[in-house]
């Protein structure tokens, strides 16, 4: 994609077009993720795969928490590898493999559905595209209904994947999706005050390395803030799930390392709270996007709308730190509508 017009004018756009995508998936998506729900029921399987790449594997890291906390089921994530370089062949009967992909057009992707599907495993796709490869080889298909993304880096794609995955587990339990129905208004809420993250992206423009971290729900978010942070900045962001980070990598923390850490209300911010006292101790330079309680006592941050089901605030917690990534990305002179050496597709093997 050639350099935009004006910096950042397309990701900004897209970014302000999620409350509306979410409201579009929570009316126009709702039946055909109850009739897919009704079919993955109806072959009751045993464990969950997914399957995707950069932030496409963030969604489907999202999904497996889901699918591991309310369901009860087994969930991992796939390396395609094992299918495209080894040929490795797997007894997949009874398993449910869920690939997820904004553009359905990644031949690693294709190949890993399509031999998944050949040694009896129930496929099913999570596009953007549905006339997309993926989405015909697949058995089942769900379509996030996000339009068309014309920003390399995925916004408006990562959160309508999110409600998507969110929807379709919580009817495989027997839910409505009723947590997710304020979500559009609590993410227009959220991206109404960009200035506060307008004024916190000054103190990110000359950091050469970061760190991101999280808990529970909220390590997808981390991975995925930390990715975009790159691919817009350029600069070297490194995600860890907070549990990790205590084992080991916290010897790179020092007053030098600006910290990223994802602490809403639940059982994974609070999970957390131990990692950003030994980070305070250290003197990490912190900034917490959570409740305001942690960002209070925490020193700086932005605090997140009350009320949210801890399952559904990563598709909240995500908002803040993408404009977050937009506003650096431009303080440090990049364009974040077409970052350097990256396509839309991505055509790995």
């Amino acid at each position: 994609m050639p350099a935009s017009p004006v910096p950042g004018s397309v990701m900004a756009g897209e970014i302000a077009a999620q409350p509306e995508g979410l409201a579009r998936i929570l009316t126009e998506g709702l039946d055909p993720i109850r009739a897919v729900a009704a079919e993955i029921r109806a072959r009751d399987p045993r464990f969950v795969l997914f399957t995707g790449r950069g932030t496409s594997d963030n969604a489907g890291l999202y999904a497996r928490y889901l699918t591991e906390v309310l369901l009860g089921l087994p969930a991992g994530l796939t390396s395609m590898s094992t299918t495209t370089a080894y040929r490795a062949r797997q007894r997949l009967a009874d398993c449910l493999v869920v690939t997820v992909s904004q553009s359905g057009g990644s031949p690693d992707l294709i190949a890993s559905a399509r031999q998944a599907r050949a040694d009896g495993a129930l496929t099913l796709a999570v596009t953007n595209n549905a006339d997309s490869v993926l989405a015909r080889e697949s058995d089942l298909h769900l379509d996030v209904l996000a339009g068309p993304e014309l920003a390399l880096p995925a916004t408006k794609t990562y959160t309508a994947e999110l409600l998507t995955l969110f929807l379709l587990v919580d009817h495989l339990r027997g839910g409505t999706g009723e947590a997710a129905r304020a979500l559009p208004e609590a993410a227009r809420a959220i991206l109404d005050r960009h200035a506060e993250i307008e004024a916190s992206a000054e103190r990110y423009r000359f950091a050469d390395r970061l760190v991101v971290t999280a808990r529970g729900y909220g390590y997808p978010t981390a991975r995925e803030a930390a990715l975009k942070i790159m691919e817009t900045s350029y600069i070297g962001a490194q995600a860890f799930s907070g549990a990790d980070l205590m084992h080991g990598p916290l010897a790179i923390v020092d007053r030098a390392w600006p910290v990223l850490a994802v602490a809403p209300d639940g059982a994974g911010g609070q999970a957390l709270r131990p990692v950003l006292d030994r980070l305070r101790e250290r003197g990490a330079d912190l900034y917490v996007i959570g409740s305001a309680e942690s960002v209070a006592e925490y020193g700086r941050g932005f605090v997140l709308p009350t009320g949210q089901a801890e399952e559904v605030s990563p598709i909240l917690e995500i908002l803040p730190l993408q404009l977050l990534a937009r506003e650096v990305a431009l303080g440090r002179g990049c364009d974040p509508d077409a970052p350097r050496a990256l396509a839309k597709v991505t055509e790995t093997r």
